[in-house]
């Protein structure tokens, strides 16, 4: 990443706006002077960022390529065109729509496209590391399906496969979804494929938090096993934020409906061009490379964690993700994250496995995007732990994560 567009952005509405341009700039400050270890976050790259605030911007494209209800498409059409095309190369899918405007969007759709309301569901259960699209009594999938949690041993934190097998033969659900956005393990796709098949349901996965990791050959991919796969564009893939969906050709009508026209409406022309763009900044060597570091960097973070003195949910990971527990530092997830933000450190809570108290989620993506590796994670870790346990102050620590991030600027001048 060579320059910013940010400041491009904020110089031309300083002149007409500056009041917003105060706030872009200074949201551009934040993320460079402070540690971005929110597992759902990344810098996406200069070019992506051209493609959304370029001029497809202004253009409406209800429909798909070639079959618009909007004159003036024939541009967009290739673009998108281009996106999914990319996407399928990258995924080696037979069809992917690239329309969903969030992993969220791409989940309903999915339902949509399988499920009819009423339909029982087996997942991830939300203390378990589910997403609320898992069947939270707040979400649209608690509310229109009958969902089925599975959840996690107890001692080793991993996905208790013996009760997904039960569970499916108990209650014969229609779709099995497996994913999470707090499970730090390669997920074990051909085990769900074997149960789906044995209870004769589809297999949906959410492979939101881990798409980028498969891009980049980091983990195993879902595609060969799952009917349908759901994903965000962001997240370690490093794109826009916004979601696609990936599968076979024997339902691909089926899915293109079930976005356009049952969940959504125009195509966000803008963000589709800049899917296309992470797509192939995707298929390169560089981000291969970038995508076994981000892992290689967990991976240091969570030993060094557990070193001092946090419990590391499952005792390590496999992805960008770590979960742990501070309790044992004195204090709960919250208070913890808390203490962290005053010290300039950024990141997330999430529930642990078989306790009430919350945890704290991390990931590596952004830090790796900023070329940070592990003799930095080491550092992240103790001082981490420091913040937490109350032994360094808040504006110390303030500084030495200015020092850090000083030296890995996101947008390099």
């Amino acid at each position: 990443m060579s320059v910013t567009h940010a400041p491009q952005t904020a110089d031309v509405l300083a002149r007409q706006d500056p009041e917003l341009a105060e706030i872009l700039l200074g949201e551009l400050d934040r993320q460079s002077s402070t540690l971005q270890l929110i597992a759902a976050e990344n810098f996406c790259s200069p070019a992506v960022l051209a493609a959304l605030g370029s001029s497809l911007a202004n253009k409406y494209a209800e429909g798909y390529p070639g079959a618009r209800h909007h004159g003036g498409c024939e541009l967009v059409d290739v673009a998108e065109r281009l996106a999914v095309e990319r996407a399928k190369s990258l995924f080696g899918a037979e069809h992917a729509n690239v329309q969903s405007h969030s992993g969220s969007s791409a989940v309903l759709a999915a339902y949509a496209a399988l499920l009819r309301p009423g339909d029982t569901v087996l997942a991830l259960g939300l203390p378990y590391g589910g997403h609320l699209t898992h069947g939270s009594p707040a979400n649209f999938s608690g509310r229109w399906f009958d969902f089925v949690p599975y959840g996690v041993d107890a001692e080793t934190g991993i996905i208790d496969h013996d009760q997904v097998r039960t569970l499916a033969r108990a209650h014969r659900p229609k779709a099995i979804v497996c994913g999470s956005i707090a499970y730090p393990r390669h997920i074990d796709y051909a085990f769900f494929r074997e149960v789906a098949d044995e209870v004769g349901a589809y297999l949906i996965a959410d492979a939101a938090h881990p798409i980028g990791l498969v891009a980049g050959g980091a983990a195993p991919s879902p595609v060969p096993y799952a009917d349908v796969v759901c994903a965000t564009t962001h997240k370690v893939l490093r794109g826009p934020r916004g979601g696609m969906i990936l599968c076979g050709s024997e339902l691909a009508e089926r899915v293109d409906r079930a976005v356009f026209p049952f969940t959504q409406g125009g195509a966000q022309m803008h963000t589709i061009a800049a899917k296309a763009v992470a797509f192939g900044e995707a298929a390169t060597p560089a981000f291969a490379a970038y995508a076994h570091q981000v892992v290689a960097n967990a991976r240091v973070l969570a030993a060094a964690l557990a070193d001092e003195g946090l419990v590391v949910t499952t005792g390590g990971t496999d992805t960008h993700l770590v979960t742990a527990d501070p309790a044992l530092l004195g204090v709960d997830g919250r208070t913890a994250r808390g203490r962290l933000a005053a010290a300039g450190m950024v990141l997330d809570c999430c529930a642990l496995p078989h306790a009430d108290l919350r945890g704290l989620r991390l990931g590596t993506a952004a830090v790796t995007t900023q070329g940070m590796a592990e003799k930095e994670m080491a550092g992240i870790a103790a001082l981490l732990a420091g913040v937490v346990r109350g032994e360094v102050e808040s504006a110390r620590a303030r500084e030495e994560v200015r020092d850090l991030v000083g030296g890995f600027p996101p947008y390099p001048a």
